[in-house]
């Protein structure tokens, strides 16, 4: 089988994986949002720590440890991370698995955005048009929630600043999750004892399926990202930038036909406002990725920087 083939294979099993996290997240059910985190960080640690050991995968760690700057930023992505991952599982156990794939559809325009606010990017015409369609869609589900779907925003905005960060660091995707964990490992063991502490954890407490499916909250977030992993290596990220949907379509229908989470038809009518800009949006990228590959590698000026596909992120909740 030839490379790009696994590799497309690898990234397909990522995003179902994580398009079907909310049917894991709910049967860890009666542990709480908090809870449900502290035990996915601390786990998350112990796996990753496995996996590493297993393909020696420590010098970058090393490396890492003698730059206090990026040491700071890893600890910055770590706290975005923590507000990405106990909102979705918030969302998905408050019964709003629809809003929370609302915010994987919006974030490739937030990306966008990010990369006109930070790096001063330049949009093209259909991109701005992309992004308007979209603005209308959050308007739209705004009126048709009656309030502004704040778990789909934080979701968007807080996973988009915390790829914006993990480009620049430029850490391998095991050897990042494992930083980014332990960073938090120390608050999420502080908060696990603190609730063995008033009798209110349900860490053994339940049953042992319970307790089993609260540690397997590490193979859940490590797996997918490996596979993550393994697709990056091998497919080109236009390809990628493709497969992200497949996690919010996933999620999508958990939401609608198994969680049985009402769609009145203005809801539908802001998904499919959505989906528009996303589609206007992916084209052009698509096209204008094509038409770079047909011109000469050589320019006479410098151009003006244009903001392309988003780069699909390297972590999901």
């Amino acid at each position: 089988m030839s490379q790009p083939r696994v590799g497309y294979l690898y990234g397909i099993g990522a995003y179902a994986l994580w398009g079907f996290m909310p049917l894991y997240i709910k049967l860890l059910v009666p542990a709480g949002p908090v809870e449900v985190l502290a035990h996915r960080v601390v786990w998350s640690v112990a796996v990753v720590a496995v996996v590493l050991f297993a393909v020696r995968g420590w010098r970058v760690l090393w490396r890492l440890a003698r730059r206090p700057a990026s040491l700071g930023a890893v600890a910055l992505a770590a706290g975005i991370l923590a507000v990405n991952w106990g909102t979705y599982i918030y969302g998905v156990q408050t019964d709003r698995v629809v809003e929370t794939a609302l915010g994987y559809f919006v974030n490739p325009l937030v990306v966008v955005l990010l990369g006109v606010g930070v790096f001063s990017e330049r949009l093209r015409a259909v991109q701005w048009l992309a992004v308007g369609i979209g603005g209308t869609a959050v308007a739209v589900l705004t009126v048709n929630y009656g309030r502004v779907p704040y778990i789909a925003l934080t979701l968007a905005v807080s996973f988009a600043a915390y790829g914006l960060l993990k480009k620049r660091l430029g850490l391998p995707a095991a050897q990042g999750l494992f930083v980014e964990s332990a960073v938090l490992a120390l608050p999420a063991l502080g908060y696990l004892g603190w609730l063995a502490w008033r009798a209110e954890s349900t860490f053994t407490a339940v049953s042992p399926a319970h307790t089993a499916l609260l540690v397997a909250a590490g193979v859940v977030t490590a797996v997918p990202l490996l596979c993550f992993a393994g697709a990056a290596n091998r497919i080109p990220l236009t390809g990628l930038g493709m497969l992200q949907y497949i996690a919010p379509i996933i999620q999508l229908a958990c939401g609608v036909l198994v969680f049985r989470e009402p769609m009145p038809p203005a809801r539908l009518a802001g998904f499919a406002l959505v989906w528009l800009a996303l589609t206007v949006f992916t084209v052009d990228g698509v096209r204008h990725a094509r038409g770079k590959r047909r011109t000469l590698p050589v320019t006479l000026a410098p151009a003006r920087r244009v903001a392309a596909v988003p780069e699909p992120l390297t972590a999901r909740s």
